[in-house]
């Protein structure tokens, strides 16, 4: 085999580097030819020794436009892409002439750089000299472009040429408008796209799932399994994300089957994903197995475990990963990694413990907190009942306190009975937010626990009169390959008559077992018996209801909650997993709670 044929073949840097040693053995290091085609070898590395490179190619005498191209595409991987530009400057005043390449490569080098003045230059010579129209160099403008934050260019550039397009051109608007948020016209774009490939549908299902329209990511999913595309790793984060945001856990099996079926290999990006879904669909323990069998881990992998066991009320396991990711991995965490630990304290009520790390977030590793951490911490501090220190840590804080953290505060008013600050903070939050019920509710619960009656309807009256917008509490359940949703007083699903004589079972079985309603969470001026009615239908309890239809005896319901679950669900729900022999579990706005004999995970905690 001679030794161009051998560098065809070349797939790794330390080949590359033997093929020069064998070049330098047998005087070839002469041949132009050959020692370009050594830097194109490197250029196709994802991190090419950049000195090596530079070396190599100073070693030409006279480097033709092969080599120069390879030494761009080598600078654009490199600290400095844009010194690309000046090998560029160089090859003209060689009066070397650029080719269609030249401009891809420099283009890339720009759009790894952001360097949006230094592109639209290339951009400039690119029609100059006639290579805008070329489709590679088209392509890499788009990405350019959009790279930049400027999607208009973008769009300007795909259609210049509506005859210079191939499935990459289509491919690099597509994804410029889902990195942009501009789904719809995304959408607009797959729909018009003659030949669409994996990369395509992975992108618009991509952009739906980081857009928040997780069931149409879904459905476009099931749409692309139907017309046989073959699915890659991306596709498959991307569902997985989707399933774990909506708690799908079937759902997330079939795309962990798939994954398996195609023998995907267990990459960090796929098992990071298929932790985070297990968690979040509340099988901790596969989350647990995955990450101990994953080959390799990163930050994130980790963070996913410390905030999945943290969100499973598993505090003291939540801790220990942190120390292991620190002390054994030496890993540094992020900012992420302390939103876990800290919420594992602020769920566990580890008082001590969460002072600890937010002291060393800042002092050891120089993290500075964001809203989250401090919103951990209130929450921390006030449900145990250091309501001073945590409004004073509000009145340290480095940035403007946010509405969700004066509410945090309020809700712990309302718990230890600090009437005079929560009377501050509730009325502060109607004058910000006069249409959000929820602070209404806290500041009535405050008064009426303080029997200040008056205080009471008074607030109850204003809530009415300032057309209160009060957030649509739902839940979901999974159930016969179907999602279903249910709202509190629901009579909509097709099996409703079953789903309510159920509920008259559970009622009936519930209250000879001991049940007592607890209707204080109810703010509305009816009577006693409207009010149990009202909680009776809450949301949960009717898919519930459904849950004990659709399953078979001594399976595991699994419920996903958008609202905090209140305190009479609550007891319902372990009163319910002791009558009738289940385990449920909830995941609600805030953290999971398994039930089972009658008790839960997070120790009536929450």
């Amino acid at each position: 085999m001679g030794v161009k044929s051998l560098l065809q073949l070349l797939v790794s840097v330390e080949q590359t580097k033997q093929a020069h040693a064998h070049m330098i053995v047998s005087g070839l290091t002469a041949n132009t030819q050959l020692m370009a085609h050594l830097l194109c070898s490197l250029s196709l590395s994802s991190s090419p020794p950049f000195p090596y490179s530079l070396s190599l190619y100073h070693s030409i005498p006279s480097p033709t436009v092969f080599a120069s191209n390879n030494m761009i595409r080598c600078f654009s991987h490199s600290p400095s892409p844009p010194h690309s530009l000046l090998l560029y400057s160089s090859m003209l005043l060689r009066h070397a002439k650029p080719n269609n390449y030249t401009f891809t490569f420099l283009l890339q080098a720009c759009s790894v750089a952001s360097a949006l003045p230094e592109g639209a230059q290339v951009h400039a010579h690119a029609i100059t000299l006639g290579f805008a129209d070329f489709v590679f160099v088209r392509n890499a403008l788009i990405h350019l472009y959009s790279s930049c934050s400027s999607l208009e260019c973008s769009a300007r550039v795909f259609e210049d040429n509506v005859g210079s397009r191939d499935i990459v051109t289509w491919n690099s608007m597509l994804s410029a408008f889902v990195r942009h948020g501009q789904i719809d016209n995304a959408r607009k774009v797959f729909d018009k796209m003659p030949k669409r490939d994996v990369v395509s549908w992975s992108s618009v299902i991509s952009g739906y799932v980081q857009n928040g329209m997780l069931e149409q990511g879904l459905e476009c999913f099931k749409e692309m399994r139907d017309k046989g595309v073959r699915l890659n790793e991306a596709t498959l984060v991307s569902v997985l994300s989707a399933s774990a945001q909506m708690g799908l856990l079937e759902h997330g099996r079939l795309v962990h089957s798939l994954a398996e079926s195609f023998k995907f290999p267990l990459t960090v990006s796929l098992g990071t994903a298929l932790i985070d879904m297990y968690a979040k669909c509340g099988c901790i323990e596969q989350s647990r197995h995955l990450f101990s069998t994953m080959p390799a881990r990163d930050i994130w992998t980790w963070n996913v475990m410390i905030c999945g066991l943290a969100s499973h009320g598993l505090a003291k396991e939540a801790l220990q990963h942190f120390e292991r990711l620190t002390n054994e991995e030496g890993l540094r965490p992020a900012n992420v990694t302390f939103i876990g630990v800290l919420g594992a304290c602020s769920r566990a009520g580890l008082v001590s413990e969460g002072r600890h790390y937010f002291k060393i977030m800042t002092h050891k590793y120089g993290i500075q907190p964001v809203m989250e951490h401090y919103g951990c911490m209130v929450d921390l501090l006030g449900r145990a009942g250091f309501v001073d220190e945590a409004a004073e840590m509000i009145d340290k804080m480095t940035l403007p306190p946010d509405p969700v953290l004066w509410a945090t505060l309020l809700c712990a008013c309302r718990m230890h009975g600090s009437i005079e600050l929560g009377e501050k903070i509730g009325n502060k939050l109607i004058q910000l937010d006069p249409t959000h019920d929820g602070h209404y509710v806290q500041l009535a619960g405050i008064y009426a626990k303080a029997k200040k009656w008056e205080d009471v309807v008074r607030v109850r009256r204003l809530m009415t009169a300032k057309h209160t917008n009060k957030a649509a509490g739902w839940s979901l359940i999974e159930a016969q390959g179907k999602v279903h949703k249910f709202v509190a007083g629901d009579r909509e699903h097709e099996r409703s008559q079953e789903i309510y004589k159920m509920l008259e079972t559970i009622v009936t079985r519930i209250a000879e077992a001991g049940y007592s309603p607890n209707v204080s969470s109810v703010l509305h001026d009816i009577g006693e018996e409207e009010k149990e009615n009202a909680i009776k239908e809450h949301s949960e309890r009717l898919a519930m209801a459904f849950g004990m239809l659709v399953t078979g005896n001594g399976d595991c319901i699994r419920i996903v909650k958008n609202l905090r679950v209140c305190e009479d669900c609550h007891e319902v729900s372990k009163i319910i997993s002791e009558v009738f022999g289940r385990e449920i579990i909830v995941r609600d706005g805030s953290r999971f709670h398994h039930f089972k004999e009658g008790k839960c995970s997070c120790l009536d905690y929450w």
